[in-house]
């Protein structure tokens, strides 16, 4: 039993990892520019929430 829970917790964290790796690989596709844009336009969302977040 803890071996399959071992590697179906192994599984489960490779293919988030992977997912994650598609991703930024479909957005530099798509071109390097976009791909700039949007990485800082999601650091920026996140930066704006965090100050939010410590005005409260």
């Amino acid at each position: 039993m803890k071996k399959f829970l071992f590697l179906t917790s192994f599984l489960a964290l490779v293919i988030t990892f992977l997912s994650g790796c598609q991703a930024i690989g479909d957005i530099f596709k798509a071109g390097m520019w976009s791909g700039i844009f949007i990485v800082v336009l999601i650091v920026a969302v996140v930066i704006y929430l965090i100050s939010r977040a410590s005005k409260k």
